[in-house]
């Protein structure tokens, strides 16, 4: 066992595609990242199996700002401290539980449910396919759902693109600073854990497999071509990683990364 580096941030997502929230600490639950992409909007233009509608449909998707009208019941399940005491897992988070609403990019707020935030995204497509909202009582992750990104893999990447990148264009729930690892050294990790903090150890299972989501710039959501082209051409397609949670706990920023034997 060695520590490898640290936390530099801890992120969650409680609209998929919409913007994230950088958090001082997140709970990293069996069932994902608490608060973590409870809601998504589903198109009926889109494949069955991936019926999202997101930055891919709708690129100025990601300026949408979602924030949870109870901060504090979005931290933690309810039942933490049962849990923790009779070694029972913890409640996921719900929908119903955690209202949510949203500021769009003309900065109106409106409620997740709200018609208005409907007719808003559609406001700046052209087809004509029902949009609607999906909620959750699990992360609506497209694999597993931790996802795992490093500052050294982003800057890596920015200059072999000869093109700016910001971490948050990969919309991880974990950045980490590893100092004495090469950039994408990280992709050795699959198959073996990691022990984030004092409580969560997270089992790695696969490579991130990208798409055009990371090319969107976090701010303006413009394109920027270059950064897949890149992970495309040098990294099988590949940046980040996706893992599991098999011991469940708070990550905070600045905790230590320690690589399990």
């Amino acid at each position: 066992m060695a520590i490898i580096g640290k936390v530099d941030s801890v992120w969650r997502y409680p609209v998929k595609s919409m913007r994230g929230e950088e958090m001082d600490q997140i709970f990293a639950g069996y069932a994902g990242v608490y608060g973590d992409r409870l809601f998504a909007f589903v198109s009926e233009g889109n494949a069955k199996g991936f019926p999202y509608f997101t930055g891919r449909d709708q690129r100025q998707m990601i300026r949408y700002r979602p924030r949870f009208r109870d901060p504090a019941a979005a931290l933690v399940p309810m039942n933490r401290r049962e849990a923790e005491e009779n070694g029972a897992w913890s409640l996921p988070a719900t929908a119903a539980r955690l209202q949510l609403e949203v500021e769009t990019p003309e900065g109106e707020l409106l409620a997740i449910d709200d018609l208005a935030l409907i007719e808003s995204l559609r406001a700046r497509i052209e087809h004509p396919h029902e949009i609607r909202l999906l909620q959750s009582d699990r992360a609506m992750t497209d694999c597993a759902p931790l996802s795992i990104f490093s500052l050294q893999s982003v800057r890596q990447l920015e200059k072999e693109s000869e093109s700016p990148v910001d971490k948050r264009q990969f919309r991880a729930n974990v950045y980490l600073d590893l100092p004495d690892l090469d950039p994408f050294g990280e992709d050795k990790f699959v198959g073996l854990s990691l022990r984030l903090g004092s409580d969560v150890v997270a089992t790695v299972i696969k490579r991130d497999g990208r798409c055009m989501m990371i090319t969107l710039n976090p701010e303006t959501a413009e394109k920027s071509p270059a950064v897949l082209k890149t992970v495309a051409q040098n990294h099988e397609g590949k940046a980040g990683l996706y893992a599991a949670v098999i011991a469940e706990g708070i990550i905070r920023k600045g905790d230590p990364v320690e690589l399990l034997d």
